[in-house]
């Protein structure tokens, strides 16, 4: 066993590009290690070294970590990402000789080493093993920045960091709901990413900064550049103050409505169900409306399933603000602003409708118009996947006691019980709401029998969605969370031979439990 101390392993950082910009700190790391290792292309030049060059001391060894692939195709088993993997294990393999040799070893890193910066997977496999530092350089959205002298944020302002990987739409919704936002990873993405931009309304104040701080840098408008022409090397900067949401705002902090009433009218305020899931649960009028308001009120996931457009603006809140959410829609149509609030699966059940017409009993709003647009529900998404479990009288209730006391809820599930109706049960658990599946449970077998047929929907329209069929009896509660919604069957509910449930639509006065075996979950 050998007695040799390991070395020290440093992540460099050195700015973007100018050799200016390098830190005292990192330079006289650079001078004092005893091995420098770099990155490079397939081509063998190294952008980080080319930086440091001149701080590079004579008799360091150099250990040159050139890539297999960038973004060409590769033969490897695992495709790109295996043929990266291995690269990383067989480049921090190579450094750890020289670390358990004693030797200093310096990673030299364009930029930040732990910003977007290939150095952070060699300290995933090395910093537990070695002592290590990390030392921060100038990122590029810092240097493009100052080039630009762009002032990105201000006071409550958020600054967004976004791939240009992304997909357009996702980029587009990002960008709209930020403030200030830097674009980077451009090259081959800048005309996805121009579309983007042009999605969310931020195009023409969107400005282009070419290899930042160093000789052949170049700024211009975003609607000038030449999309053949965009190196890697290039951020876009979209400044906080020009952000469409921010214009005319005096308190960024949150959405404001002017104090002046500018409009002599009040607009119709939409209320809007958009389903359970994606587009193709929106409904036409649904669809139409969004398309002509300027102002999208709602619960932040809902809030991102709306397209963005230019000139559409988005207003995200929280999950327990609804009337909140209300009155500042309400606002907004007051001073003649074209609004839409947006609920997921039907918005008059269990979603804003109620809020909204809760908070217009203020007389303040007696000139606001609201209509209702319907949606696809959840318990209809789910009785659609199951069959047809609500071909009958069902009734439809929410879990949650946040607006009711738990003993009304318990009554009411007695007295549906008592009734023979189907139920369907909305937000059955939360986080903070583990005992009430179970408790509810307790109350159903009261008065239901225990093969009662019991349909779980989870995520039904999204990825991953599922469906379960099972019995009261044997209704897990500990399986049950927030994206589920149940259904429990009456005395006229049964399933087929094939797994659908469905209900009867005639009632001979009997109240029987369901015989029903070998239930099965269907993804």
């Amino acid at each position: 066993m050998s007695d040799t101390m390991p070395g020290r392993f440093y992540g460099v950082g050195l700015g973007p590009g100018d050799p200016e910009l390098i830190t005292r700190k990192a330079a006289r790391l650079i001078a004092e290690a005893d091995v420098l290792a770099y990155y490079s292309g397939t081509h063998g030049r190294s952008i980080a070294r080319s930086i440091a060059a001149d701080l590079i001391p004579d008799g360091v060894i150099e250990e040159l970590l050139v890539y297999p692939v960038t973004t060409g195709t590769t033969d490897h088993p695992g495709g790109y990402d295996g043929a990266i993997a291995d690269f990383y294990d067989e480049s921090a393999a190579r450094l750890a000789v020289h670390l358990d040799a004693g030797r200093t070893v310096v990673v030299l890193c364009e930029g930040d080493p732990l910003f977007y910066g290939s150095y952070m997977y060699l300290h995933d496999r090395l910093a537990p093993r070695y002592p290590t530092e990390v030392v921060p350089g100038v990122t590029s959205v810092s240097a493009a920045s100052a080039a630009a002298a762009e002032p990105m944020v201000r006071r409550t302002d958020v600054l967004t960091i976004l791939p240009g990987t992304l997909p357009a739409p996702e980029l587009a919704r990002r960008l709209a709901d930020t403030d200030g936002a830097a674009i980077m990873k451009l090259g081959r993405t800048f005309p996805a990413v121009r579309e983007a931009l042009a999605q969310s309304g931020r195009l023409d104040d969107a400005v282009y900064v070419e290899r930042a701080s160093m000789d052949r840098q170049r700024i211009l408008p975003v609607t000038e550049v030449d999309a053949d022409a965009v190196p890697y090397f290039s951020v876009i900067l979209t400044a906080g103050d020009r952000s469409p949401r921010n214009r005319a705002v005096a308190d960024r902090s949150r959405p404001s409505v002017a104090a002046e009433v500018t409009h002599p009218e009040a607009n119709e305020l939409f209320v809007v169900g958009l389903g359970p899931a994606d587009e193709k649960w929106l409904t036409a009028e649904a669809a139409d409306a969004l398309a002509k308001v300027d102002h999208v009120v709602g619960y932040g996931p809902y809030v991102d399933r709306v397209p963005v457009r230019p000139g559409l603006h988005r207003h995200s809140s929280g999950n327990t603000v609804e009337v909140d959410r209300a009155r500042f829609a309400l606002d907004l149509a007051l001073s003649g602003e074209k609004v839409a609030v947006v609920s997921g699966g039907d918005a008059g059940v269990f979603g804003m409708a109620s809020a909204v017409f809760e908070a217009a009993q203020d007389d303040t709003y007696a000139s606001v118009p609201i209509r209702v647009l319907p949606g696809v529900s959840a318990v209809q998404a789910v009785a659609a996947r199951a069959g047809a479990p609500i071909g009958g009288d069902f009734a439809v209730m929410s879990l949650s006691d946040r607006l009711k006391p738990w003993d009304v809820i318990e009554k009411r599930l007695a007295a549906v019980s008592e009734a023979d109706l189907v139920l369907g049960i909305y937000n059955p658990a939360s986080r903070s709401r583990t005992t009430q599946v179970a408790d509810a449970k307790t109350v159903l077998l009261r008065h239901r029998p225990a093969d009662t047929v019991v349909v779980i929907g989870r995520d039904v329209g999204r990825s991953g969605e599922s469906l379960e069929v099972t019995t009261l009896e044997k209704l897990d509660p500990a399986g049950i969370d927030m994206k589920c919604l149940l259904i429990v069957g009456a005395a006229g509910t049964s399933v087929t031979p094939t797994g659908a449930v469905w209900t009867k639509r005639s009632v001979d006065g009997q109240s029987s439990g369901s015989s029903t075996t070998d239930w099965t979950s269907r993804p």
